[in-house]
C-alpha cells in the first residue's frame, strides 16, 4: 500500500514474495519449518534448563552456551512465525514499521552472535593455552561483562543503521523478493541514494563481524599450535573435544553470513541467496544445540541424570 503525501507517494507496507511455489510445496514447506520451529525452541530451552539447574555446567562455557541458545530462540522467532504465515497465503504483507522492528531485531540479533562467538573463542584461548590462570581470568564478573557488552554492541550498532535506514525515501515500488525483511532488499527499495547507509554499515560490519572473525582466527591459531604441543594422543584428543563444537558452529555460521552478504547476487543467485539465507535463520538456531548436545559429554550427562531424577 502507498499514501500520497505532497505529492510524494510514501510506502506504509511491503509485499514479501517468500518461496514461490504451487500449494502442495507451500504445505508441505509449512509443515516441515512448523516442526522444525518447534524442535529448535524445545532443544535450545533444553540446553538453558540444562545449564541452569546441572551445577557441573555451571562454567563460563556453558554460560555462553546458553547464551547462544538464547540467541537461537529470539532469532528463530522474529524470523519463522511471519514466514509460515507467508507460506499459507503465496505471498503476503507486511506493514512498514513491522518490517523495520524485524529487520532491526534480526540484524541485532545476528550482530550478538558475531560478538558471542568471538567471545567464546576467547574463552577457548584461555582455558586451553592458559589453563592455570583460566579460573582467575574468566570469573562470573567478568563472564557478564563480557556478555552485557556483546549484547549492547549487537543492538546499539544496528539501532544507529536502522535510525538511518528509517531517513531514506520509500516511494515504491514496494515488492520484497525474500520471506523476511533483510537489509540489501529493503535499501533497493530505496527511491533516495542509500550511500551513507551503505557506509554505516560496511564501517560497523568491519567492527561487528570482521573484527571478531580475527580475534577467532587467532585464538583457534594459537588453540592449534597449543594442541600440537601436548606429548601424548590422548591429551591431544581431549583438549581439541572442548572446542571443536565451537569451531563447527563458527564455520557454520560465518560460512553462510558470507555467502549471502559477500558473494555478489544476481538473478541467477537470488534463489541460492534464499536458502543461504534460509539456512542461518533456520536450521542453524536448529543445528547449534544438537552439535553442542551430540558433541559434549557434561551435556549427556547432565540430560541423563536429570531423565534418571524425574523417573524415580
Amino acid at each position: 500500500m502507498t499514501l500520497e503525501k505532497t505529492n510524494t507517494t510514501v510506502v506504509t507496507e511491503f509485499i514479501i514474495l517468500g518461496f514461490e511455489a504451487n500449494h502442495n510445496v507451500r504445505i508441505v514447506m509449512f509443515i516441515l519449518l512448523l516442526l522444525i520451529y518447534c524442535f529448535t525452541i524445545l532443544m535450545n530451552f533444553l540446553i538453558i534448563i540444562l545449564v541452569s539447574t546441572s551445577r557441573n555446567l555451571h562454567t563460563p562455557m556453558y554460560f555462553f552456551i546458553s547464551q547462544l541458545s538464547t540467541t537461537d530462540i529470539l532469532l528463530t522467532s522474529v524470523i519463522v512465525p511471519k514466514m509460515l504465515h507467508f507460506l499459507l497465503h503465496q505471498r503476503g504483507t507486511i506493514a512498514f514499521s513491522d518490517c523495520m522492528t524485524q529487520l532491526y531485531f534480526f540484524a541485532s540479533l545476528e550482530s550478538f552472535e558475531c560478538l558471542l562467538l568471538a567471545v567464546m573463542s576467547l574463552d577457548r584461548y584461555v582455558a586451553i593455552c592458559n589453563p592455570l590462570r583460566y579460573t582467575s581470568i574468566m570469573t562470573r564478573r567478568c563472564c557478564v561483562i563480557l556478555i552485557v557488552g556483546a549484547w549492547l554492541g549487537g543492538f546499539c550498532t544496528f539501532f544507529i543503521i536502522t535510525l538511518s535506514t528509517l531517513m531514506l525515501n520509500f516511494c515504491g515500488p514496494n515488492i520484497i523478493d525474500h520471506f523476511f525483511c533483510d537489509f540489501i532488499p529493503i535499501l533497493e527499495l530505496s527511491c533516495s541514494d542509500p550511500y551513507i547507509v551503505r557506509m554505516e554499515a560496511s564501517l560497523f560490519g568491519i567492527i561487528i563481524i570482521v573484527i571478531p572473525l580475527i580475534l577467532i582466527i587467532f585464538s583457534y591459531t594459537k588453540i592449534i599450535a597449543t594442541i600440537l604441543r601436548i606429548p601424548s594422543s590422548t591429551g591431544r584428543q581431549k583438549a581439541f573435544s572442548t572446542c571443536s563444537s565451537h569451531l563447527i558452529v563458527v564455520s557454520i555460521f560465518y560460512g553462510t553470513i558470507f555467502g549471502v552478504y559477500v558473494l555478489p547476487t544476481t538473478e541467477k543467485t537470488l534463489s541460492i541467496s534464499k536458502i543461504l539465507s534460509l539456512l542461518y535463520t533456520v536450521f542453524t538456531p536448529l543445528i547449534n544445540p544438537i552439535i553442542y548436545s551430540l558433541k559434549n559429554n557434561d551435556i549427556k550427562k547432565a540430560l541423563h541424570d536429570r531423565v534418571h531424577r524425574n523417573v524415580r
